[in-house]
């Protein structure tokens, strides 16, 4: 499970097995029960969402958009895209 960063408590990763053939590049995040799924590609959405308000929500939206080239760097440099 590569880490990619953490903030506020939040961990920003990947699962070392991301589907067959490989899901578009997208980003997991979880804090203590609390978790999301967001799509980086082909555009910044939510897939899935548990024990998040709408204010965390947005938050965790802006963070990965502020770390959107990163997250694709490092999807790009785990999964040899």
């Amino acid at each position: 499970m590569p880490k990619i960063f953490e903030w506020k408590g939040y961990i920003f990763f990947f699962f070392s097995d991301e589907g067959e053939p490989l899901e578009p590049c997208h980003i997991h995040i979880r804090k203590d029960e609390a978790y999301v799924k967001i799509w980086v590609e082909p555009d910044i959405r939510l897939d899935k969402v548990y024990g998040l308000n709408s204010s965390e929500i947005n938050q965790l939206l802006n963070k990965v958009c502020e770390n959107k080239e990163k997250i694709k760097e490092k999807w790009n440099e785990y999964f040899n895209q």
